[in-house]
């Protein structure tokens, strides 16, 4: 194998398993152990393989660069197929000053579940509304506020797990 075709490898190789390493991590942080661990078998097998072909010839740089790049890009690539993959339920508290019952109908309208909770803020009354949501609706969530509220505070935060609630129905195909 020639030195530009074992750099490819160990590249490619190493965005594999440094993007397996991030879903391992996000599904183990998130409850799913089993799918986790069958990652992460698969990841330190890669990761060895990978790992004896550049000791193995520790003095070709090109090697020792393949291998750091491919980390590099491994990890950005990670984070784009878990921004795609959506895994998993976020909460998210929207804080609005006024308008907060066409929000609230609004986001009820598109099937989201939402608790209120009024308060008092630096300005004088102010509401939070609570909802949890699958991430892959955050953005369905935000354009509804902000059509209504551009002002509205939203803050997003992952969650490890919920139990009952209502969320946004499934799409059937």
């Amino acid at each position: 194998m020639t030195i530009l075709m074992q750099a490819l490898f160990i590249f490619f190789a190493r965005i594999l398993d440094v993007s397996i390493g991030t879903l391992r991590t996000i599904l183990l942080v998130k409850g799913n152990r089993r799918i986790a661990a069958v990652l992460g078998f698969f990841e330190v097998m890669i990761y060895l393989i990978v790992l004896g072909k550049v000791v193995g010839n520790i003095n070709k740089p090109v090697l020792i660069i393949a291998y750091c790049l491919g980390y590099a890009c491994g990890n950005i690539i990670g984070g784009k197929i878990e921004e795609k993959l959506s895994l998993g339920r976020v909460s998210a508290g929207v804080i609005l000053k006024e308008n907060y019952e066409d929000v609230v109908q609004t986001l009820r309208d598109e099937g989201f579940g939402v608790t209120i909770f009024e308060g008092m803020g630096l300005e004088g009354k102010s509401y939070m509304l609570n909802i949890i949501l699958e991430r892959r609706h955050i953005q369905k969530l935000y354009k509804a506020v902000y059509k209504i509220d551009p002002n509205a505070f939203i803050t997003v935060t992952d969650i490890r797990s919920s139990m009952g609630g209502h969320f946004v129905p499934k799409k059937k195909f």
